[in-house]
């Protein structure tokens, strides 16, 4: 077995620091615990001398500008979920380790992935989204590669338990959890390393520390079984976070909204799924606004996509564009991201030329990034309809970007076509423009058009109620070696002079 351990070092500071707005996180941070006690300190703090273990009011004296905020084991948790979520698209065997760390078996994953090196480097890149630092290592052993990965930013590799024996011997004591409780005694005994321990008879460690410390050594050395329980991802997902400062305007709480999305990539990647629709909540601060009516509580922003997509830059710009059309009702202290609605599907395949399955996402991205910035009914297509009558032939409708993806190529409305020639112009003039005429031909810009193909002949309407066309149309050539659409009337009319009119251009 090799085992895959992550270790979060700044896990609390990291999930406290995404509710701060750009500015305030660049401060020194604090942790600290029932209001009193020092827990965590970012690294401008440490400049100034804060230090885990002191007093808020010490903190505070040595750093004036210092923020500080309650440690919240529950929004640790909730960070931790989205890693172990994006551990699951390298490994089904993902076990937590409490209180900022994973775990990974991935003997089974290596080949897939071509090696440890490049799992190890694709998994560090899915993580890189969540914000967190990561120490990373592996080992035979789940509990030995925790431990090594607790040893800093450099990864530690041990391919077989003579190489891991040899990394724990150098750890110390303090790093094993059944070890705490007796810190001061095994400190006194002379006893720093593990190594140290490890040359003790066994009953006596026991006898003297109890059970769980020999075992404990036991299960990171791999002379004992250490099973582990795997995670499984729930069926919904569903994330909070807290925002520090309030936010009033919609770019403020962007990036609260933007690691909310971080962790639904990596749940949609733990199930090897896609998203179709979600939903992001807002809690909103109790006031009354100007005509004196109450502020709502919590408004909704529910986000459709055409095709399901996973891509999270992609969900954060439709995301971005929505907020910016509809504003904030209110300022907003809470975050909450739901998604129930997900299709699972293999990953689209890499195209090393363009298709046209490639240029339809790529055209169903234009479209939900316009209807989130316009709305939907202002989003609209040309369709055809069967109607010889040139400025009927064609209607308005509101997009289906679902439909459109599901079109095949062939469905597509293009121009009529005779052999290799275009008949008729993309754009039409509307209404049609009278030309002037010299000796019966038709002048345009004041110099004549000539002929070159035609007539179209066109009759037809006599059944509705935008009257009868009969006209020839003909393509004919501008002075400028342009093309353009004229036609003539056929018959005499009550609503336009007889004569030739302009009716289109082409392209």
């Amino acid at each position: 077995m090799l085992w895959i351990a992550l270790h979060l070092p700044l896990l609390s500071l990291e999930s406290f620091a995404a509710t701060l707005p750009p500015e305030l996180r660049r401060m020194p941070l604090a942790l600290v615990q029932a209001q009193r006690i020092v827990t965590h300190a970012n690294a401008g703090a440490r400049a100034l001398g804060v230090r885990p273990g002191q007093r808020r009011n010490t903190a505070l004296g040595l750093a004036p500008q210092l923020v500080t905020a309650a440690a919240d084991p529950l929004r640790d948790a909730r960070a931790l979920q989205g890693v172990l979520h994006a551990c699951l698209a390298f490994t089904p065997a993902v076990s937590a380790l409490p209180p900022d760390g994973a775990l990974l078996e991935v003997q089974a994953s290596l080949r897939l992935f071509g090696g440890l090196e490049k799992l190890v480097s694709r998994l560090r890149e899915a993580l890189q989204p969540l914000g967190h630092r990561v120490q990373l290592a592996s080992a035979p052993t789940a509990l030995g590669a925790g431990l090594l990965a607790r040893c800093g930013p450099a990864a530690t590799h041990c391919a077989d338990l003579p190489v891991l024996h040899a990394a724990l011997d150098a750890l110390p004591v303090a790093w094993l959890d059944a070890a705490r409780d007796h810190a001061d005694a095994l400190q006194g005994m002379g006893l720093s390393r593990l190594a140290d321990l490890r040359r003790l008879p066994r009953a006596g460690l026991a006898r003297r520390f109890g059970e769980a410390l020999p075992d404990e050594i036991d299960r990171a050395y791999g002379e004992r079984p250490d099973p582990r329980d795997r995670i499984v991802p729930a069926p919904v997902f569903e994330s909070r976070i807290e925002l520090f400062a309030r936010a009033d305007t919609s770019a403020q709480l962007l990036h609260g909204a933007g690691l909310l999305l971080a962790r639904l990539v990596a749940w949609l990647s733990a199930q090897h799924a896609f998203a179709r629709r979600f939903a992001l909540e807002l809690q909103h601060e109790a006031r009354r606004q100007r005509d004196d009516r109450a502020a709502p509580a919590a408004s909704t922003i529910e986000i459709a996509l055409a095709a399901p997509s996973r891509d999270l830059e992609h969900l954060l710009l439709l995301l971005r564009e929505r907020l910016d059309r509809t504003g904030l009702a209110a300022p907003v202290l809470d975050l909450a991201l739901h998604c129930d609605d997900i299709v699972r599907a293999p990953p689209p395949n890499g195209e090393l030329f363009p298709s046209a399955q490639g240029e339809r996402e790529g055209l169903m991205r234009l479209v939900e990034r316009l209807q989130a910035r316009l709305g939907r009914p202002r989003v609209r297509r040309l369709a055809r309809v069967q109607d010889h009558r040139p400025e009927r032939a064609s209607a308005s409708h509101e997009v289906d970007a679902a439909a459109l993806h599901a079109r095949p190529a062939a469905q597509r409305a293009v121009p009529a076509l005779h052999g290799d020639l275009v008949t008729r112009p993309i754009w039409l003039v509307e209404p049609a423009q009278p030309l002037a005429e010299r000796r019966d031909q038709p002048l345009l810009d004041g110099a004549p058009l000539q002929l070159l193909s035609g007539p179209e002949r066109i009759e037809a309407g006599w059944w509705d109620e935008y009257g009868t066309a009969a006209r020839d149309y003909f393509i004919a050539q501008a002075a400028d070696a342009s093309l353009v659409w004229i036609y003539r009337l056929r018959l005499p009319s009550l609503d336009a002079a007889q004569g030739w009119y302009l009716h289109g251009r082409f392209a």
